[in-house]
């Protein structure tokens, strides 16, 4: 933990892989036991900075079917590891991504993180607290974003007044407020029970969290780019950036749809009540 504080250590995250979706039981990658140790076997895709970090957290099934919840272990590796293969890309959002392949890699016991075979609990637990980091991410991205068209709106003229003048653009704006505001809201209950020890019941709120930031940062994105006009679409312009950076966000550990089939499931927000 010193070395990451320092910043002397960089990991990164492998959970996903190609046919797993939003799905984080669906594990295909395998670690089998060689005497004291783990042979990993598998692929991950779209890590995170994995194509420069030091280690790779990964999931690997040690035991049941692909889409089991239970069975699945918890592995720290090496990047430089005899058998792990990195393919490096820039992402939408301006970050990198990898591709990464696992091909007999050979680990101590050390390696495994936790229970054996009971890590899909860890992972949970460690994806809802990121829901709730990106959540407040989010809702800087789109506060700045709802500031840049406001101040735009102030200074663009057209027919010799400025364009914020006109009342449908007002409309527009302060639909935006609204549905920043609701983002807001989300956020911080995503902090609040973002430590919540009742692993179903947090899973259910960070679905709701998720469903309302993905949907106001798509609305915030769109109503920027129309209010722009022409300049919105441009590489040079900030506010196309913001809106790549939440829909981005939005399909990280499940997009807004995704969660909204999740709290179907789960029998809607208020199921516990």
């Amino acid at each position: 933990m010193p070395e990451i504080g320092a910043g002397k250590l960089k990991l990164a995250f492998g959970y996903t892989e190609p046919q797993s979706r939003h799905d984080l039981h669906d594990v295909a990658t395998t670690a089998k036991k060689d005497g004291a140790g783990w042979v990993l076997e598998g692929r991950k895709g779209v890590v995170l900075h994995g194509d420069v970090a030091d280690q790779i957290v990964v999931t690997a099934r040690i035991g049941g079917v692909r889409r089991d919840k239970s069975g699945i272990g918890v592995f720290l590796v090496p990047a430089n590891a005899r058998g792990v293969t990195r393919r490096g890309y820039p992402t939408t959002d301006g970050l990198r991504g990898a591709e990464i392949t696992l091909d007999r890699v050979s680990l101590p016991a050390e390696a495994l993180l936790g229970d054996a075979g009971n890590g899909l609990a860890l992972v949970d637990r460690v994806v809802d607290e990121t829901i709730a980091a990106l959540a407040g991410e989010a809702v800087g991205a789109m506060d700045a974003l709802h500031k840049l068209t406001l101040d735009y709106l102030r200074t663009r003229k057209q027919f010799g007044r400025p364009i914020g003048s006109f009342q449908s653009l007002q409309h527009r704006a302060a639909e935006m407020m609204v549905s920043l505001e609701e983002a807001r809201s989300m956020a911080m209950l995503a902090a609040m029970l973002a430590r919540e020890s009742d692993a179903t019941e947090r899973r259910r709120q960070m679905s709701a969290v998720k469903v309302q930031i993905g949907r106001s940062g798509k609305f915030l994105g769109q109503s920027a780019i129309q209010l722009h006009g022409g300049i919105a679409m441009t590489k040079e312009y900030l506010g196309g950036h913001y809106f790549k950076r939440l829909t981005t966000i939005d399909t990280m550990f499940g997009d807004s749809d995704h969660h909204v089939t999740q709290l179907m499931a789960m029998g809607g927000l208020n199921q516990a009540a």
